[in-house]
């Protein structure tokens, strides 16, 4: 119970200082998937989804590719399905899988949003979660779990995907 409660205490803090730090413009959606990133980091602490490299490599690569989608093409239906199966695609060739990161090409469509945001929103907002995720994780009492738990692990872990069905 003291570990929940801990878990729970350090994930209001990273995202609330995200919030703080990023002032979403525009809309709140916009850092709508780093509460999806939150579990991730303190709740699913070892998943390969919640490492470095799928936190970071997930969020600005699904970003920029709804950036890039809105500016090109603009907000039609066609253009939010195309973001996502883009998005999909590059996510599964690079290893990058970080699920709530799927929602950020549609987030970034439907708020218009410019290149700008990828570094003043995203980045500023996956940075903020993964600090304190790494300082909290030293400070849990138990002890036995440090965030990250591998910097460069794949997520997928293999790219032999029809495994997992």
């Amino acid at each position: 119970m003291l570990r929940l409660l801990w878990v729970c205490l350090g994930a209001t803090i990273a995202l609330g200082l995200a919030l703080l730090f990023t002032k979403p413009p525009t809309s709140p959606l916009l850092l709508a998937s780093l509460g999806g990133s939150t579990i991730f980091l303190f709740g699913l602490t070892s998943a390969p989804a919640a490492q470095p490299r799928a936190l970071f490599g997930g969020h600005l690569f699904s970003a920029l590719i709804g950036i890039i989608c809105y500016q090109l093409f603009n907000d039609a239906l066609w253009v939010y399905l195309l973001a996502e199966v883009i998005t999909l695609v590059v996510l599964l060739l690079t290893q990058t899988v970080h699920p709530p990161a799927g929602a950020n090409p549609l987030i970034m469509i439907q708020a218009h949003a410019g290149f700008g945001h990828l570094i003043v929103v995203v980045l500023v907002g996956i940075v903020t979660l993964a600090i304190v995720a790494a300082i909290w994780s030293r400070l849990t009492p138990d002890r036995t779990l440090h965030y990250p738990v591998k910097w460069n692990e794949p997520s997928p872990p293999s790219k032999d995907w029809s495994i997992w069905a």
